[in-house]
């Protein structure tokens, strides 16, 4: 099948891996010739639960069976959005009780935008330097990197960027600022954590002019940090919380969070605020509802912090300067890119599926599934070390 997915499929790199894959299972990813990968990445952070996971599975089956798409987002109501929403409502602060299902995390962050603009009625949103939120345009406005927006300017005025953990920048959210937009723990910049009460002071400095703060956490969301969202570590709710990847447990799902009161805005002046076809769709909201379940039913959580400290334990090598990060959520800072190319690539021929980071050329992603085992970490970390070696060597 290689050759009809280079013909017929779009490509996004001049070299895709090209993993054929035959199935998946729990942490492993078995491609056409019955070779099997122990996944440490899970979809880029979106295979929460693993590969085919038995509740998840079976909510999407029992769904199937009783209806699919009925009617667009928000007219009728649908038993499994429903449900969904009320269970995150019920996992997070009184401030953040209503919920916006939409398809990505990228389209709950172009919600997010608009809905601090009809809130304040400002134009200016900031965002940290080295952010990613997503790849449409108006979230592609938010990308502090200018090298991957060049090419498709113009794209959203008044946006403004300041740099994430330097408090001096804080002077920049003004009476003109609608929103500040933040990744909890920034992702594409090498999973760099708040430091010295940042998160609380942004969300001070938003309060005193005026401006609403958004928290992206796409990728810390859904047990991944430790706790059910990476702000419960800081001390600091958002105005506007945006979720997706693992939110799915596999399926394609975003939402975002808000008061009552904010999300009332999106109703009238104009009417159908925010709009979309599929957000809430029930098949993806019943499996988006499992996994919620499970997640909150379990130790998951919790054994995701004690599974980090198993990594950090096992991953000790001359040739890894860093690790960063939180929970399943983990960085490996090495020399250079070159050396980082050489351990992913050479890693996936061993078994292990590794992957990069966006725009830290020096970094290693490690986010498996939270359902990955002891036994399977101390595997995947084996095949580093000893990758590490013989390119030491």
């Amino acid at each position: 099948m290689k050759k009809e997915f280079f013909a017929y499929q779009a490509q996004t790199s001049p070299h895709p891996l090209a993993l054929e894959v035959s199935h998946a299972k729990g942490s492993y990813i078995y491609d056409t010739s019955g070779k099997q990968y122990l996944d440490f990445v899970a979809g880029v952070s979106a295979c929460t639960l693993g590969h085919q996971p038995q509740r998840v599975v079976e909510a999407i089956k029992n769904q199937v069976d009783k209806y699919l798409h009925v009617m667009v987002y928000g007219e009728y109501i649908q038993e499994p959005a429903v449900k969904l929403a009320k269970l995150l409502a019920n996992n997070l602060p009184k401030s953040l009780e209503k919920v916006y299902l939409v398809n990505s995390g990228t389209e709950a962050i172009e919600g997010a935008m608009k809905l601090t603009k009809r809130a304040t009625g400002r134009s200016e949103i900031i965002s940290a330097k080295n952010a990613y939120h997503g790849n449409t345009q108006g979230s592609m406005s938010l990308m502090g990197c200018e090298e991957r927006k060049q090419a498709f300017r113009p794209l959203l005025p008044d946006v403004n960027f300041i740099e994430f953990n330097n408090l001096n920048d804080l002077s920049k959210i003004t009476t003109k600022t609608a929103a500040v937009v933040l990744e909890t723990i920034q992702g594409g910049a090498g999973f760099i954590e708040p430091k010295n009460e940042y998160l609380q002071l942004v969300k001070q400095r938003c309060q005193e002019v005026g401006a609403l703060l958004i928290l992206d956490e796409i990728q810390t969301g859904f047990g991944r940090t430790g706790k059910l969202f990476g702000f419960e570590h800081y001390n600091c709710t958002p105005d506007i919380l945006v979720m997706g990847k693992g939110m799915g447990g596999g399926m394609p799902v975003g939402a975002f969070s808000a008061s009552t009161e904010l999300m009332t805005l999106l109703q009238d002046n104009p009417k159908l605020g925010h709009i979309t076809t599929f957000g809430g769709h029930p098949v993806i909201a019943a499996a988006a509802l499992a996994t919620l379940q499970e997640i909150t039913e379990t130790k998951l959580m919790q054994e995701a912090l004690e599974k980090e400290a198993l990594i950090r334990k096992y991953l000790v090598h001359p040739l890894i300067k860093e690790i960063r990060g939180k929970g399943l959520m983990l960085a490996l800072l090495v020399d250079s890119s070159d050396i980082c190319n050489e351990i992913i690539l050479n890693c996936q021929d061993n078994g292990l599926i590794l992957f990069w980071l966006l725009f830290e050329p020096k970094a290693i992603r490690i986010t498996p599934p939270l359902t990955i085992s002891t036994t399977e970490i101390v595997e995947g970390c084996n095949i580093i070390i000893d990758t590490l070696n013989k390119t030491q060597s």
